[in-house]
């Protein structure tokens, strides 16, 4: 999948546990708006109401060349999976402290699907030991190269 928009935040406060590849219903004007990668989804998450799936406050601007066609720009869309993908992410989700999150919209033939991460949300001090442990693998590299 070729990334168009990536939510980095996810990945910081979130330890990823599973991953699931989901479409998205979209208009067109939508599509191009995302093409151009003009969308945020950092602030977005997934929500499963009466077995479908939908992706909720996602941020897609509208295109300015474009005027005569408006819509809400963090309007909830639709995400297109499979049944039993659907029953396992809402199993997943009434699992105390694991959520969904977007963590890339992108490209797949051209059609534009979503990366979806069930994960559970890292505590301040789980992210500081995290920055620590990069922070000494990094010394370790150079101190590596220097020796050479």
């Amino acid at each position: 999948m070729t990334p168009l928009i990536e939510n980095r935040k996810a990945r910081r406060d979130y330890a990823i546990l599973d991953t699931l590849e989901a479409g998205i219903v979209l208009s067109g004007q939508e599509v191009k708006s995302l093409r151009a990668k003009r969308a945020n989804i950092s602030e977005a998450f997934v929500r499963v109401l009466s077995n479908e799936v939908f992706l909720v406050n996602a941020h897609i601007q509208p295109l300015l060349t474009v005027a005569h066609v408006e819509y809400e720009p963090t309007q909830s869309r639709k995400l297109l999976l499979k049944k039993k993908q659907i029953k396992d992410l809402e199993v997943a989700l009434h699992t105390k402290g694991l959520t969904a999150v977007p963590l890339m919209i992108g490209l797949q033939k051209n059609y534009i699907k979503v990366l979806v991460g069930i994960g559970k949300g890292k505590k301040v001090y789980e992210r500081k030991e995290e920055l620590k442990k990069r922070d000494l693998k990094r010394e370790e590299s150079r101190e590596l190269r220097g020796k050479r």
